[in-house]
């Protein structure tokens, strides 16, 4: 079975600790320093000592990212990103692409096989 993409995974190329931070940051787009300042500042301003338990547990119980999605360029990471964060409209968005690309091949269909003499003519000279 091959890994998903939407799942969350520990970042251990990137990580300082545990790889927690750096897989939150990889998960949600997020700039991985930001997301290590927020957890000092929920550690030390809002949960207390819950914090770092729930950073240990975190850390404990999600698996490594695979070797296979280190080697995904900016525009991949991007896309995977929206996928987790709002699933519909990926998917709205992707059915509006190809139906832009079925409109667009169509034009060109239609444009072919009209009765263009002119057309026709540099086809024909390309020959």
């Amino acid at each position: 079975m091959s890994a998903r993409r939407t799942t969350f995974y520990l970042d251990k190329r990137n990580k300082k600790a545990m790889g927690v931070c750096a897989g939150l940051a990889d998960y949600t787009g997020l700039d991985v320093t930001l997301i290590r300042v927020g957890t000092v500042l929920l550690t030390v301003f809002a949960l207390g000592p819950l914090m770092p338990i729930a950073y240990l547990v975190l850390g404990w119980m999600a698996d490594d990212k695979p070797r296979e999605f280190y080697g995904a360029d900016a525009q991949e990471e991007k896309f995977w990103q929206q996928v987790r964060a709002k699933p519909s409209a990926s998917v709205r968005d992707v059915r509006s692409r190809f139906r832009d690309i079925d409109r667009r091949l169509a034009d060109i269909e239609t444009h072919v096989t009209s009765q263009n003499t002119r057309l026709a003519n540099e086809i024909d000279a390309l020959r």
